[in-house]
């Protein structure tokens, strides 16, 4: 269950009282992760719901809204993702002036005892909240034992080359074309989800049919050819190669597109809300002199595309259930 607030105002009884997570958690990344884990356990051990409190849209948006933020997880795809990992509910809290202006006290006492009635609150080591950012760690801690809540503040999870996993490093890996690095911090395969739209069906023409899909405009991912896995909207998972960017040899300047061929499918899905995982980057986007070239091209991606897929395992947890667990035909 997703709640908005103010329009979801009235949390539902039985949630009151959880363990709740709070964080942006734009990626829902390894470190990310070591903080969830740690309020699940938690709701496990005390048989409690377990709750995530996060802020849509993402604080920078407000803040700077000139510089565009390359999202890693849109809300909905987030809240698929924290529901995946056991949660009992995500409350997205409307990142609005209003709601920024906040003191520390104020969103103590309104939002985690009025709105929540939290029983704990588990958060990474620097979180910071208020007006001013003048809440910090040491002010939700002596918050707890005044008013009568736990919390935990976790440490920074970091990778085997003891740096502090981040969303920034997962933005900076994906606008780099590194897709096993960026899939390494994450945990699972990075995926996209969009509705497939009608394209010029010139790969139909060249024997490559592809279900075309406009991703956000805040997408910074590297422009080029990827080893897909292609979940449509009832769970069922497809191989397959995919080209993000505009089509340099057919267009002069077209918007960026993903354009997915599906191995060994033949369906019509537009209209169809599908999921793309990206599992390796084969090469960057290239101008071919000729169509003919263009296609010799294509051939070769597939076929590294097919050996890479047919060897794919699963990183961690999410992907067993995200990516590679397809329901029976």
């Amino acid at each position: 269950m997703t709640f908005r607030f103010p329009s979801s105002k009235e949390l539902p009884a039985a949630l009151r009282g959880s363990v709740v997570a709070i964080g942006n958690f734009d990626g829902v990344h390894r470190g990310h992760q070591s903080v969830l884990e740690t309020a699940l356990g938690f709701a496990r051990d005390h048989g409690c719901p377990a709750l995530v409190l996060t802020f849509e849209p993402h604080p920078r948006q407000l803040f700077q809204p000139d510089r565009p933020l390359f999202r890693i997880t849109p809300a909905p795809m987030k809240a698929d993702i924290l529901r995946e990992l056991g949660f009992d509910g995500v409350i997205e809290m409307p990142f609005t002036k209003e709601f920024a202006r906040l003191t520390a006290d104020e969103f103590v006492d309104g939002v985690l005892l009025e709105d929540l009635a939290v029983r704990q609150v588990v958060t990474g080591f620097d979180f910071h909240f208020g007006r001013n950012r003048q809440g910090g760690p040491a002010f939700l801690m002596e918050a707890g034992e005044t008013r009568g809540f736990h919390v935990t503040l976790v440490d920074a999870y970091r990778d085997a080359n003891a740096e502090v996993v981040s969303s920034s490093r997962v933005r900076e890996k994906l606008q780099q074309g590194d897709i096993s690095g960026a899939n390494g911090l994450l945990g699972y395969h990075y995926r996209v989800e969009a509705e497939v739209v009608r394209g010029k069906q010139l790969g139909r023409t060249l024997g490559y049919p592809t279900a075309n899909m406009v991703l956000a405009g805040d997408a910074a991912l590297r422009h080029g050819i990827y080893a897909v896995r292609f979940m449509r909207g009832d769970g069922r998972i497809h191989d397959g190669v995919a080209s993000f960017g505009r089509r340099p040899t057919v267009e002069s300047d077209g918007e960026a597109l993903l354009e997915t061929f599906v191995f060994d499918f033949n369906e019509q899905i537009y209209g169809e809300t599908c999921t793309v995982a990206f599992c390796a980057f084969l090469r960057g986007e290239e101008k071919f002199d000729t169509i003919d070239a263009l296609t010799v091209q294509m051939r070769k991606d597939e076929e590294a595309a097919r050996s890479i897929l047919s060897a794919l395992e699963p990183i961690g947890p999410l992907d067993a259930a995200l990516t590679f667990d397809a329901p029976e035909d």
